[in-house]
């Protein structure tokens, strides 16, 4: 055991090294879940090639796919590029990044099992982990909205309307999650984790990434109506150019909660599948 996880096994089972000394400490789940998601936060500074690429990708291509179609969609649609394809940028930063590849090395090198013969609640083995995800995907979608700032897209909804806007893209970073997690832990393999990357093309590039609804054509139009991250999008977009648009934004929430439901729904019951051959 590394000298990072002995804390955090000795929080959760009830007792503090050192010494030699037991001291009984009050159980619960909060603190489980607290000692779980610390532990988390401070791995991802040590993480950097799981965090600088969510960075860059975003932003390169959000500076290219402007650099080369803001004339072309402000001459067929009358859009203006910048704001249209903010969100999109924002969505890339967020989406699939989480501690599963991390949750893949504790369970290949038992230390989850460690975690698991211990009283620590299993939910917060699993939650844990989502609060450092939501804390870092919500920390990658602002340097990109600074981004879009910097090179002119002005936000109708102020700057409410930014915290909004940034708030929106962490829970969808957050709900997305739980796919990646449902298959570290169903199958406890690395390559598997990162093959789900390949869940992320269908859900956003089969809808209004660079085209609203009205230019799609056929069997795209129909597929970006029935995809959750048609809906997503519009709502923060709504955000930066209509105002506050309650019917949009209720729309990208209810497209959220109706993903997550099926996204955490799969990883809390990989969750029960794996802590039961404990």
């Amino acid at each position: 055991m590394s000298s990072s996880e002995a804390p955090l096994v000795a929080a959760l089972s009830g007792q503090e090294l050192g010494h030699g000394a037991v001291v009984a400490r009050p159980a619960g789940f909060a603190s489980d879940l607290l000692a779980v998601s610390r532990r988390a936060i401070r791995q991802i500074p040590r993480d950097p090639a799981a965090v600088i690429p969510a960075l860059i990708v975003p932003a390169f291509f959000y500076v290219l796919n402007i650099g080369a179609l803001s004339k072309i969609a402000k001459i067929a649609a009358g859009l203006n590029f910048k704001a249209f394809e903010l969100p999109v940028a924002v969505i890339f930063a967020v989406t699939g990044v989480s501690r599963a590849s991390a949750l893949v090395l504790d369970i290949q090198g038992g230390y989850f099992d460690r975690l698991c013969i211990t009283p620590v609640k299993r939910l917060a083995l699993l939650l844990g982990l989502m609060v450092a995800d939501l804390v870092l995907v919500m920390a990658l979608a602002i340097p990109v909205l600074c981004l879009g700032l910097g090179i002119g897209v002005h936000f109708a909804t102020g700057v409410a309307g930014m915290a909004v806007f940034v708030a929106l893209s962490g829970i969808w970073g957050l709900v997305y999650t739980g796919l990646p997690y449902s298959i570290a832990l169903k199958t406890g393999n690395p390559a598997a984790v990162n093959s789900s990357f390949v869940l992320f093309f269908p859900i956003t590039f089969l809808t209004t990434a660079f085209a609203p609804r009205e230019a799609l054509a056929g069997w795209l139009s129909t597929v970006a109506r029935y995809n959750p991250m048609t809906y997503i999008l519009a709502a923060l977009r709504s955000l930066i150019t209509t105002g506050w648009d309650p019917s949009a934004i209720g729309n990208g929430l209810i497209a959220i909660a109706c993903f997550g439901c099926i996204t955490i729904s799969l990883s809390l019951l990989a969750l029960r599948s794996r802590t039961r051959r404990r």
